[in-house]
């Protein structure tokens, strides 16, 4: 990529790795020079929280906001009611109005951890649900209007369509019209707010160009899409997931001590890559800390922990982190922030097995797998080795907390509750 950026956005969006690709470099430079201008990501209320996945495209909204500009989180009620089929295998599970709004909600938190809705400068962000214009439309109308404008031949064409098609996986009416749903969102918020460019993974590429063709048909204005790849760790696996399941951003969902020690066991080859990209260190000092080797590298990883940690937690709870990290792994201990099940008398009755406290403190997703853990010389207890698939615990085992261990990264406490 030769262009050379004249705003200061696309020159962050560059130089950091944030830039997939871009319907119009030039344009969209030029109208960012020209004053405040609105960008937009959607995201869809699937579950509670979003998961780190959907990170990059949030400090993609935060560095437009600090580059002087006004970001837009739109929340999908109106489009979680049918379901991105985007590079899916099968159709989204349904979910009822309570459910989205419950997980929006749920979503919402996040974002005021990034971005300043609160702000008296022009640029404050803006929350907005596309269910304000989907949810009334009517369906002749709709059909009349915005229809007419869509070709089934090229919506056929889109990667995200084809791959499913060429599998030979059915693909609903319902999840075919999400992509001219999204790209209605597009027009409205051109129409209500004047956005100009709507941002995501380059997976939403087909979905932005619908909805820039869309506005153009119908308002005649000029708008723009800019993408980000979608990562995977240097190791293939899809960013976002973990050995234990998904790294939710939310707190409740993933405590600021797994979510620190997420990022602390991030793959060497991936550190300076990740520095850039969900940090705000410059980007020469991400560069410096990536090309470190052997143990220095693991202070990088600190520092990258560190700083994520703090963005969406703040600085006491990822201090709260590494302190109970360097406790636990550093000298034994057990650390005041690890993950801690509190079990009910009722819970623990006359006794517990081991299996059933390993998986409900989350170190293993079922019984089989936490009897496979302690086969495999993987479990430990109170940093011995766990060996015992039957033993019973009761509560005078819980007199104090129960350090369990799956591994050498992972662990729980188990405590009485008060």
């Amino acid at each position: 990529m030769t262009y050379h950026p004249k705003s200061d956005f696309v020159a962050v969006m560059m130089e950091r790795g944030f830039l997939s690709d871009c319907t119009d470099y030039q344009g969209l430079d030029e109208a960012l020079m020209e004053g405040v201008r609105p960008a937009y990501i959607g995201f869809d209320a699937t579950a509670k929280s979003l998961h780190v996945g959907s990170l990059i495209q949030i400090m993609m909204l935060r560095w437009f906001q600090k580059t002087g500009h006004q970001p837009i989180t739109l929340m999908g009620g109106g489009t979680t009611k049918v379901g991105d089929p985007s590079f899916r295998a099968d159709e989204r599970p349904l979910l009822n109005e309570a459910a989205i709004n419950d997980n929006i909600s749920g979503i919402q938190k996040v974002f005021s951890a990034y971005i300043d809705y609160d702000t008296d400068a022009p640029n404050k962000a803006l929350m907005v649900n596309n269910a304000e214009w989907l949810d009334n439309l009517n369906y002749l109308e709709f059909l009349r209007d915005i229809g007419r404008h869509f070709s089934v031949n090229r919506m056929l064409s889109f990667e995200s369509v084809k791959s499913r098609l060429d599998r030979e996986q059915s693909l609903s009416f319902l999840e075919f019209n999400y992509m001219i749903l999204q790209a209605y969102d597009f027009l409205e918020l051109n129409r209500r707010y004047g956005c100009i460019l709507q941002m995501g993974g380059s997976d939403q590429w087909g979905n932005i160009v619908n909805g820039i063709d869309l506005t153009r048909r119908v308002l005649d204005n000029s708008i723009f899409g800019l993408t980000s790849p979608l990562l995977t760790t240097s190791d293939g696996k899809k960013m976002g997931k973990s050995q234990d399941g998904a790294v939710w951003l939310n707190a409740e969902m993933r405590s600021p001590y797994e979510f620190w020690q997420f990022w602390r066991n991030t793959t060497d080859a991936d550190v300076g890559r990740f520095l850039k990209l969900y940090t705000e260190l410059p980007v020469e000092e991400c560069e410096r800390l990536g090309k470190l080797e052997g143990s220095e590298i693991n202070a990088a990883k600190v520092i990258l922990a560190n700083e994520v940690t703090t963005l969406l937690h703040g600085a006491d709870a990822a201090q709260a982190a590494e302190t109970t990290a360097r406790e636990v792994f550093e000298k034994g201990g057990i650390g005041e922030d690890l993950p801690t099940l509190a079990l009910s008398p009722s819970e623990l009755g006359d006794g517990i097995s081991i299996v059933q406290l390993i998986v409900k403190s989350g170190l293993a997703k079922s019984g089989k797998d936490a009897k496979r853990l302690i086969n495999e010389n993987g479990a430990k207890i109170d940093d011995a080795p766990l060996t015992n698939a039957g033993l019973m615990i009761d509560a005078a085992a819980l007199s104090s907390p129960i350090k369990l261990s799956a591994g050498k990264k992972r662990h729980a406490l188990i405590q009485l509750a008060d």
